[in-house]
């Protein structure tokens, strides 16, 4: 359920100390002050500049002086997050800022290490989210949107403003007179996530007053459906093997093929196919009756191919099959 900014933050308990993301916008100063007011002395912040916009070194000059105030010791992270050939601006600054966290807790270890990091992501970023997944024709993983807490590289995640609308956090700013930046590229409609944030969300404010909540609820069913897929995963592939074996496979349901040949790859060769390319390779499955039956089908940035009775995955930029 949608929660107010001060309950919201009244229920968040992470382990400290504790390191808030702080880009200089609404959300995440509005994290980093109500953080900082609870657990003095316990609170870090990471600034990561991505050097992608003239107005960067202006965002980073607000985080100095917005922890300098707080008394709050600050991190900044430069790095170029200029997106590769096919991948979007948005992936690629979000997978920088990310591996920029990870380095600033690994660094911390040495000082007073970080156990827990906070990232500011409200209610309708997570309504966003849900709407990009859908317009991608995403599976239960991607219908399942942001969770509120994870752990990667030995630090606990959260995001405790999930339940929290977008509005209210900067009603709550104002009410402590608190400013904050606005970054230049939020009203820029070329962006997807701009265009759902401009023209849907007040749509479907009008006509669905609770889409928030709705939203929210379908992406935890989702989540735990992909909880009980990830497990069921697990189980076949103790039984196909890894690599698989075809038959092994050929003894499951199609749509349970589908399901651990995505985790095989995943798990194993950090790779998802295409829903075309699993298609595909289904079909190779289940008509490879005779040993001389090839196999060969693009997944990805290699190919998954058959080498006797079983399937493997290759990368041709770094040689194998």
């Amino acid at each position: 359920m949608t929660q107010s900014f001060d309950a919201a933050m009244q229920a968040f308990a992470p382990a400290l100390p504790l390191a808030v993301g702080l880009s200089g916008g609404a959300d995440s100063t509005a994290l980093l002050l109500a953080c900082a007011r609870r657990w003095p002395g316990q609170v870090q912040a990471i600034h990561v500049h991505h050097g992608l916009q003239a107005a960067a070194d202006g965002f980073e000059r607000h985080c100095t002086a917005l922890c300098q105030g707080l008394g709050v010791p600050l991190w900044v992270e430069r790095l170029d997050a200029r997106h590769a050939p096919g991948q979007s601006p948005e992936d690629a600054a979000r997978q920088a800022r990310y591996k920029a966290f990870e380095a600033v807790a690994l660094a911390s270890q040495s000082q007073i290490a970080i156990k827990s990091i906070a990232i500011a992501q409200h209610a309708d970023d997570q309504v966003e989210t849900l709407l990009l997944a859908l317009s991608r024709g995403a599976g239960v993983a991607g219908l399942a949107a942001m969770p509120a807490r994870w752990e990667r590289a030995g630090v606990v995640w959260h995001r405790p403003l999930l339940p929290v609308a977008a509005g209210d956090i900067r009603s709550w700013l104002r009410a402590q007179e608190q400013g904050w930046v606005e970054d230049p590229t939020n009203t820029d409609e070329r962006y997807t996530r701009n265009r759902i944030r401009a023209q849907l969300l007040p749509a479907l404010e009008a006509a669905f007053p609770a889409f928030r909540d709705t939203f929210a609820r379908s992406a935890s069913n989702a989540a735990q459906a992909a909880e009980l897929l990830e497990e069921l995963a697990q189980q076949d592939l103790a039984r196909v093997g890894a690599p698989p074996q075809i038959a092994a496979l050929q003894g499951l349901s199609r749509s349970r093929q589908a399901n651990v040949l995505r985790h095989w790859l995943r798990q194993f060769h950090h790779t998802t196919p295409a829903a075309a390319q699993l298609g595909e390779l289904l079909d190779q499955i289940a008509a490879c009756t005779t040993r001389g039956h090839r196999i060969h089908i693009k997944v990805g940035c290699g190919f998954v191919v058959r080498t006797g009775p079983a399937l493997d995955w290759c990368d041709p930029h770094v040689g194998g099959l």
